[in-house]
């Protein structure tokens, strides 16, 4: 891996970290609710905090999404390229390259669906003194799931990135091309000499 590959994965470790960190910061800062007696009249209603945690989330989606875009862009998903040569690198990169669009998906899931639940609110109202009115929130741990599935998806995606490198076929063909080159060069020389005394020969 050449160090043209360095600034990449810079790229994909500093978009996963950024979206990790906006993903807790998410979890931290859920919307709460609490059943509220309306002053004007004998209902109840429920008063919602911060919606913080779903810009977070949708933040996070977004630089999830486009660090994947990046990876898969570079090494042409893997089904695009010239191919790879065969061996453990190859198995590798196979492996880690599903390993990372199913912890990649599994993390967009999350911060989706959490972002999209936070920002519901109940609107109905409850009579004051009667039934307990039910304030929708998001449940604990949906994105803390997303965070976590987020930095599976960096390792997976880093892996992938780095095996998928080891065994691409451009280095070998560029070592290929070069010894035909030789070859040929070597071939034309050998042309000339025998040409040469030939001649003199005569």
């Amino acid at each position: 891996m050449g160090a043209s590959s360095i600034p990449i994965l810079v790229i994909i470790v500093a978009l996963h970290l950024i979206a990790f960190v906006l993903a807790v910061g998410a979890e931290r800062r859920r919307s709460t609710a609490k059943e509220m007696p309306d002053k004007y009249d004998e209902q109840t209603y429920c008063l919602y905090g911060s919606d913080a945690s779903t810009a977070y989330g949708l933040s996070a989606f977004g630089l999830l999404l486009i660090s994947q875009t990046v990876v898969n862009g570079v090494t042409k998903c893997l089904c695009f390229g010239k191919g790879m040569m065969g061996g453990r690198s190859t198995t590798c990169a196979v492996f880690f390259f599903i390993f990372s669009w199913v912890s990649f998906l599994g993390a967009e899931a999350c911060l989706l669906a959490g972002s999209a639940r936070n920002a519901y609110h109940t609107k109905y109202r409850g009579v004051f003194g009667g039934s307990h009115l039910s304030c929708a929130t998001l449940r604990k741990g949906v994105f803390a799931a997303g965070a976590a599935l987020t930095l599976l998806s960096m390792i997976g995606s880093v892996f992938y990135y780095w095996t998928h490198a080891k065994a691409d076929t451009g280095g070998w063909e560029k070592h290929r091309s070069e010894g035909l080159g030789m070859t040929s060069s070597s071939f034309m020389d050998n042309q000339k000499q025998l040409k040469h005394d030939e001649f003199e020969k005569n």
